[in-house]
């Protein structure tokens, strides 16, 4: 799992932390976890959220995860 994928999502998105903190629900401190690998296992839940908050598609939002760091992904699908 690519925490780091999910925050450059994020940055594309131009969307800051609290920003997704607020629209998703889910605490500033889990999704910093999540972006710098401390926390590599977030529920479905958690994800769906997330996916919401950033306007993209769940399964997007895991393939990202699980993808090889990369520089910039497609906003929206």
């Amino acid at each position: 799992m690519n925490g780091v994928n999910i925050r450059k999502l994020r940055k594309q998105k131009r969307m800051s932390l609290g920003q997704l903190a607020d629209n998703s629900g889910v605490s500033k401190s889990y999704i910093s976890y999540i972006e710098r690998g401390l926390q590599t296992n977030p529920s479905l839940s958690v994800l769906e959220k997330m996916a919401q908050a950033l306007d993209v598609e769940l399964i997007y939002l895991i393939e990202v995860l699980n993808a090889p760091e990369e520089e910039e992904y497609p906003t929206s699908i």
